[in-house]
């Protein structure tokens, strides 16, 4: 459609024997794809949770923390649990996208669109987590170091400062990330739709973009850059919340193991939820010739190998605490061997060491059916691994006179449940709103093979 085309109620079509067949298969999704009933009762349940979710963080903020089960000595429980998950799982995204970019890998191509729009999703859902646990979460802006008259200014040597700018940092680079990769994209939304409301809307979204050398030009450059900066990113800011706890002398945590234990777990259920969102994207909308069984192996390999590094650092943890010869150190790791949370810490080995084990045979790591499963576990098993570092760290410190345990309550589990379904529900929009497969980025990935290219 020419650009001095004047929008009517029923403005032409373009020609569709210029469209090539990747554009039109993905952006029918978004523009012509009638809403299943199986996306619908997918869209209520996200809702359902999504509503349960802020009724919680109404209520939570009308009463106070005292409707969780923290307590006194274990003030970090399933709020910072929710926190560091979130967080990690928002870590693969960037790296999916960024570093296989990087590396010139082609098989990014088919993932990192939905990986990058999972990346910003995870990390606005952990951002809330610290602020809700303030206590009081309307003064959250005190982190930042704003001119002010009562010369509150934050105190840098606090984890929640370190927390505010690396999520925020991180959080702004994602955004400009994923919209920079959906430019040329949202063009193609633009001159395809056929109601006059979505061609505004994707018309401005897409910045003027005809597809000009000068355009390309422009977009290469600034969309490397952005890679090349989110790459270091995404180990600093996971690092960073390694050393909120590493920073504390509480038994368990005081390690300088934390960030690279942190990264490689963060990788690992990071491309575990990849999994979780790829396998039913390929089968609902039929691309299972974009995504395909290469690409699940693909990130099945490298879910396999980011396990290997978590089993490992569960084994220095174990070593760590008894070369130490500190007798804190030791009774926390025996504690959460055989006390009364070790059913947590046998779960949380099945899910990350032992079951991951099956993605040494290729016959797996191809079933698209098991894979699923097997995501879905891992991302389990990464939340009870943070559940265990953080509370058995916490029941059972220096003094038996404080020791205490932690039973979540009605309003923790609500929390839980209502960001995952707030989550699902971010996932849901998007793939019926945006392209979640990069078509320009396919379509060069085709005219490269056909010219015979590596």
């Amino acid at each position: 459609m020419s650009v001095t085309t004047r929008y009517t109620d029923t403005p032409p079509a373009p020609d569709e024997d210029q469209v090539s067949p990747i554009a039109r298969k993905i952006s029918d999704i978004v523009l012509a794809r009638p809403l299943s009933p199986g996306w619908l009762a997918a869209l209520a349940l996200a809702l359902a949770l999504t509503l349960v979710f802020a009724v919680a963080i109404v209520y939570l903020i009308a009463t106070g923390i005292g409707i969780w089960g923290n307590n006194v000595p274990v003030v970090w429980a399933f709020d910072i649990t929710n926190y560091v998950w979130w967080i990690a799982i928002g870590m693969a995204g960037t790296f999916i996208s960024a570093a296989l970019l990087l590396t010139r890998q082609v098989w990014r191509t088919s993932i990192n669109r939905f990986a990058e729009a999972m990346t910003v999703f995870a990390v606005i859902i952990a951002g809330l987590f610290p602020i809700l646990h303030l206590g009081r979460p309307w003064f959250f802006y005190w982190l930042a170091p704003y001119p002010n008259i009562m010369s509150l200014w934050p105190q840098w040597r606090s984890p929640l400062v370190w927390d505010f700018w690396a999520i925020l940092s991180y959080l702004i680079l994602s955004i400009l990330f994923w919209y920079m990769g959906l430019i040329p994209d949202l063009a193609v939304l633009r001159d395809r739709a056929r109601r006059r409301a979505a061609q505004i809307i994707y018309g401005l979204l897409a910045l003027g973009w005809r597809g000009e050398a000068r355009h390309w030009q422009c977009y290469e450059t600034a969309y490397r850059l952005l890679a090349g900066l989110a790459v270091p990113l995404v180990f600093s800011v996971h690092s960073e919340v390694a050393l909120a706890f590493s920073a504390g002398n509480t038994p368990g945590w005081h390690s300088t193991i934390f960030p690279p234990f942190f990264i490689a777990a963060a990788l690992f259920s990071g491309f575990a939820m990849a999994l979780t969102i790829a396998v039913p994207l390929r089968s609902v909308f039929g691309l299972k010739a974009y995504i395909t069984d290469q690409h699940l192996d693909n990130i099945a390999k490298v879910t396999l190998a980011c396990g290997l590094v978590v089993a490992y650092s569960y084994l220095v943890e174990i070593f760590n605490a008894f070369y130490s010869a500190d007798h804190y150190d030791i009774y926390t790791t025996l504690n959460r061997l055989q006390g009364p949370y070790a059913w947590v810490y046998w779960s949380m080995l099945l899910c990350n060491v032992a079951v991951p084990q099956a993605l040494w045979f290729g016959r797996v790591r191809r079933n698209a059916a098991a894979l699923l499963i097997i995501s879905i576990i891992i991302n389990l098993g990464m939340w009870l691994e943070r559940f265990m570092l953080i509370v058995t760290s916490l029941h059972r410190d220096f003094l038996p006179s404080s020791w205490d345990m932690f039973y979540p309550t009605v309003w923790d589990w609500a929390i839980l449940a209502g960001s995952l379904g707030f989550f699902g529900l971010l996932m849901l929009l998007f793939v019926r709103a945006l392209p979640a497969i990069s078509m320009f980025e396919m379509r060069k990935l085709e005219a490269e093979r056909e010219e015979g290219k590596p």
